[in-house]
């Protein structure tokens, strides 16, 4: 293989620092495989005192795969694994812990529904919750947070305390640890122990990290002390490329590393192997607005002179049918499926998109689990509206909705199976107030059962006032509301195209069992359409992207107000644009679940505004 320049560089670099900020498709894998080649066969370095560091498990049995073929299995004794899998490594030799002691996802959260049950919290979706306080458990021990100096986004900080105390306390009765104590326990252990730090520091004396821009603070911190005292920590990445600050990552521990390490080599792979010169310079214009980054000027190696192109739409679903066509007329042309993605911010997105791939018959696998947003909590409240105002006299539909809104009823007044609203009014004699909300509540429901899915749905939302209870429960839970009222948006503007509510509901329970095939298939489909978010993306390339819903709002995404957040974004946007290596589409709406949504700021930023609408 014949290696550029900065690439050979690289590759013979021996002792010491070395930054090396690799762009996309600059070969990265191959200077890293080649590299700890080189280290053993010119160099004579034993491969047993080498070790590879990547992000993930795949990443780091591709890297592997792709170094015994380039050298050989007599080579094989070099390390090639993630920090967890490392870390763990370290805790087993001091610990004696084995893979029976690492807590289950499962097992995670049965403790956490424990622990929330014995507190009596309120919530609406039990697993979304366990979810969010999980993170932020996660967050206090990554970033090494004192307990009371850490406020959380999702309960009281007192009642966090609680969880975060009992959590812990069940790990360690049960003698477990999470992915986050391996960072944890390696880091204290490291500190505490000199004796097994200075053991694991001449077992690796040469250590390579793969995506470095992804890192957080207590994994440098470990592999600082880990690197000492010859410090030949060689660290490949791309600070455009770092998107995963919510997580932890921190991208200045890359833009500081010649900082702390004042003799680092630095060299930039500055050849894109991958994307056309239109999709260099369009992603090139665009993340220059970043302040915060390695100034590095990349060209590229293809001649290609496809333009990026984009499109302007009425709405998705307008933008969803050319989008099918398009990759129709991609197909016939014979490019296979599998080398065509669409790429979207939020993994909300792609669901009308799915329904319409799924009416035409389009293959398609996900990257990501794409909720059902007919299972959200809010849709099950809208169908028990519509059940009762279709007949139905069970308790439980009437539990669900009866406070939402507000309306004082006590749980007490439904203590049958089966409720009937004049005997419930009759309850509340005493208080007639109530007993009036009751009798509204009656008519409301008599209305609801002459309308259409769409006006059922506005009705219930406006007319009843379930967006009064959206607003007051985003309130007591310390979320947005915003992101709520988008899940009902969205279930209205799914239930415009239909006549009937039977029609709708027959649509639903065709989609639902489309998405279960689509689940007991996975991704075992080759030859179909990748969907998946700009996260998932990382690391794939494609022959054609489509990066749809290029909008203010959905990307950068409308929870980015501070620079460093809507710098994220940008690199965010920018890792999509660089999945493609012939063809860059890019689509934005007028509208989006009825709403009129602006461009986005990042369209004018990449020179892409001036392009031709087509």
């Amino acid at each position: 293989m014949n290696f550029n320049k900065s690439q050979q560089e690289a590759i013979l670099h021996k002792d010491g620092p070395m930054l090396v900020l690799a762009g996309p498709g600059s070969g990265k894998t191959a200077v890293i495989t080649q590299r700890t080649l080189n280290l053993i066969e010119e160099h004579h370095v034993n491969p047993a005192n080498i070790l590879v560091i990547t992000f993930t498990r795949a990443a780091a049995q591709e890297m592997k795969h792709r170094f015994l073929r380039l050298a050989g299995k007599e080579k094989s004794h070099v390390t090639f694994g993630t920090f967890h899998a490392v870390f763990f490594m370290v805790l087993k030799y001091a610990y004696h812990f084995e893979s029976s002691n690492i807590v289950t996802e499962e097992q995670r959260y049965q403790f956490m529904r424990e622990i929330i049950s014995y507190h009596h919290l309120e919530y609406q979706d039990e697993n979304e919750f366990i979810g969010e306080i999980l993170g932020e458990i996660s967050k206090v021990k990554n970033e090494r947070i004192p307990l009371d100096h850490f406020y959380s986004s999702h309960c009281g900080e007192e009642i966090f305390r609680k969880i975060y105390t009992a959590y812990v306390r069940r790990l360690q009765q049960n003698r477990l640890i999470d992915f986050d104590d391996m960072l944890t326990y390696t880091y204290e252990l490291f500190r505490q122990r000199p004796d097994i730090l200075s053991a694991w520091q001449k077992k690796y004396q040469y250590i390579l990290i793969d995506e470095f821009q992804d890192i957080n603070q207590i994994q440098y911190d470990i592999m600082r002390m880990l690197a000492k005292p010859a410090d030949n920590l060689f660290i490949v990445g791309d600070d455009d490329q770092s998107i995963y600050r919510f997580r932890g990552s921190k991208p200045e521990i890359m833009l500081q590393f010649t900082k702390v390490y004042p003799k680092a080599k630095v060299v930039t792979l500055d050849v894109n192997y991958r994307c056309t010169p239109a999709v260099v310079e369009a992603s090139r214009r665009l993340i220059s607005h970043n302040e915060e980054r390695f100034k590095k000027t990349i060209t590229a190696h293809r001649r290609e002179q496809d333009p990026v192109r984009f499109f302007l739409f009425e709405d998705e679903r307008q933008e969803n049918t050319f989008l099918i066509d398009e990759i129709e007329k991609a197909r016939a042309e014979g490019i296979p499926l599998s080398q065509i993605a669409v790429l979207f911010r939020t993994n909300v997105q792609p669901r009308l998109l799915m329904e319409q791939m799924l009416s035409r018959n389009m293959a398609f696998r996900t990257k990501d689990r794409i909720p059902n947003v007919y299972e959200h909590w809010i849709a099950k409240d809208f169908f028990a509206y519509i059940r009762i105002a279709q007949g139905s006299d069970k308790r439980a539909d009437f539990l669900s909705i009866m406070n939402k809104p507000k309306r004082y009823i006590g749980r007490d007044s439904l203590c049958e199976p089966h409720v009937a609203f004049d005997e419930w009014i009759r309850m509340y004699d005493e208080q007639p107030w109530i007993a009036e909300r009751i009798e509204q509540l009656w008519h409301d429901t008599r209305v609801l059962n002459t309308l259409s899915p769409y006006a059922a749905i506005n009705f219930i939302r406006r007319g009843i006032g379930y967006d009064d209870y959206i607003a007051d429960y985003a309130d007591y839970r310390n979320v947005n509301k915003d992101d709520l009222y988008d899940v009902a948006d969205e279930i209205l503007s799914n239930a415009k195209g239909y006549r009937t509510l039977e029609e709708w509901y027959t649509h639903i329970e065709n989609y639902k069992k489309e998405l279960e095939e689509l689940a007991k298939r996975g991704n075992s489909n080759e030859d179909a359409v990748v969907l998946a978010t700009l996260h998932s993306s990382k690391g794939l390339e494609f022959e054609k992207v489509f990066l749809i819903d290029v909008n203010e709002g959905i990307t950068p995404y409308k929870k980015a107000v501070l620079q460093p957040d809507m710098e994220e974004e940008r690199r965010l946007f920018y890792v999509g644009m660089t999945r493609a290596k012939r063809s860059l589409t890019l689509c934005s709406v007028k509208t989006l679940h009825n709403k009129k949504v602006e461009l986005s700021r990042f369209l004018k930023e990449a020179g892409a505004e001036s392009l031709p609408k087509e």
